[in-house]
């Protein structure tokens, strides 16, 4: 019998020969050497392009979960890449370890957060994939395989992030930091004195991030920093309560740009204010109940406000429609061959919209704007690149190429869509 599978916003779905949840390491490779191609992976679906789409076989690695050993000493951790994020998170703090940073949703399995480069924010802090030490894979023929700093550190920095497509990657050792409390404080200031002072602003505080409603005209700043002081409760999470208010005032106001601007200014008013002292794990991940398509582009941070300022003005001049934040976030440079964030320190711009309603004339408007920016894509988010694009962007794109055909030489874990992203010939 075959199942549906469809994305987390609904946007993407397909109706594949098979799906397989292998028990242990030598079903997968057997699955890998004898299922219907292509082979594509599947975590909870928090990717919003097709990435997991596929009319061959869809592969669970949910078996594949839970700390298998940990080191003291060096702060590092060897898990099944099938574990989801709160639940890695949770087990690590028990034994006193914690990512140096996280984005905000932990539901993703950790190899699919790796394996899109996803992110958290902060200047001085790198997406999740800068992090490992070694993964091992099951490469297209069926074998495991490993990749490590130690023993081929430039095959390691190829195969992740790798889009599912260089290999099922089943387990993963990552170096952490001792657990540690952080004080996120919630304050707004005008999008103009938040333009005016980007730099300053993103790369004052360990960790900071802010929103934009649309024609509010006022910035959601958030700023997180190592704290002694005694851990508290977080408050009650308001997200879900933002997002219908900002939904309402866009269908009672949408026909008048001024009185829409009054009526936010108002309500954001009562959420903005919030200061608290918590465990690491509780402050940095937030509940998204309200569905949505995203895309998110990376460039150079000191492009970002520009960036943005022109995002705002063409959204403001023609999409009323648009009620939901863009949400800005600053992240580290690395030496990963396909990271978006490949040797710049970066500003990524999330723009999304509402689930069940058409987001691409929004998103095709905007992707000129980052696109002359130069920015980078985020993997896991809506935009329309493809191998020539990505080839101009990505300087060791032909050599992570290399790898991944000695990795998949007859090509099993390539689908339509990663064959147009990585200019393969099916």
């Amino acid at each position: 019998m075959t199942v549906r599978w469809q994305n987390w916003s609904g946007y993407h779905s397909s109706t594949p020969r098979s799906r397989v949840e292998p028990a242990d390491i030598d079903e997968l490779c057997d699955a890998v050497r004898t299922a219907s191609t292509p082979l594509r992976f599947v975590g909870t679906g928090h990717s919003f392009t097709p990435l997991v789409k596929s009319d061959g076989t869809i592969v669970s690695l949910d078996k594949f979960s839970g700390i298998r050993n940990h080191d003291a000493d060096a702060l590092t951790v060897t898990a099944g890449a099938g574990t989801k994020l709160g639940e890695l998170a949770r087990a690590m703090h028990k034994i006193g370890q914690a990512f140096p940073n996280m984005g905000d949703i932990d539901k993703q399995a950790f190899g699919g957060a790796l394996a899109t480069a996803t992110h958290g924010s902060g200047a001085t802090l790198g997406a999740y994939h800068t992090q490992l030490e070694a993964i091992n894979v099951v490469d297209g023929r069926g074998r495991v395989r490993e990749f490590s700093r130690k023993k081929n550190v430039d095959d390691l920095l190829a195969v992740i992030p790798g889009l599912g497509a260089f290999g099922a990657v089943t387990e993963v050792t990552f170096r952490n930091v001792a657990s540690y409390r952080l004080r996120r404080r919630r304050w707004t200031l005008s999008i103009e004195e938040m333009l005016d002072q980007f730099n300053i602003m993103m790369t004052s505080h360990r960790s900071a991030e802010f929103y934009y409603a649309p024609f509010s005209r006022i910035a959601l700043f958030v700023a997180s920093d190592l704290s002694d002081d005694v851990a508290v409760t977080r408050p009650p999470d308001e997200d879900d309560e933002t997002m219908a208010t900002l939904a309402r005032v866009q269908r009672l106001t949408g026909w008048a740009p001024w009185l829409r601007k009054a009526v936010l200014r108002n309500a954001l008013s009562g959420i903005a204010r919030e200061d608290y002292v918590a465990d690491w794990l509780t402050v940095y991940p937030s509940e998204r109940n309200v569905r949505f398509n995203e895309m998110e582009y990376h460039v150079p941070i000191e492009k970002g406000a520009s960036v943005l300022a022109e995002v705002i003005a063409l959204m403001e001049t023609r999409f009323s429609n648009v009620y939901f934040p863009i949400e800005v976030r600053v992240v580290a440079s690395d030496e990963a061959w396909l990271s978006p964030f490949y040797r710049r320190q970066t500003a990524s711009i999330a723009i999304h919209h509402q689930a069940g309603s058409d987001p691409l004339p929004y998103f095709n408007a905007m992707e000129p704007i980052f696109r002359k920016y130069g920015g980078r894509p985020h993997w896991g988010k809506m935009h329309n690149l493809t191998a020539r694009d990505l080839q101009a962007s990505y300087p060791r794109f032909m050599e992570a190429m290399s790898v991944r055909r000695d990795i998949d030489p007859e090509n099993r874990f390539v689908s339509p869509y990663i064959a147009t992203l990585f200019g393969i010939d099916l």
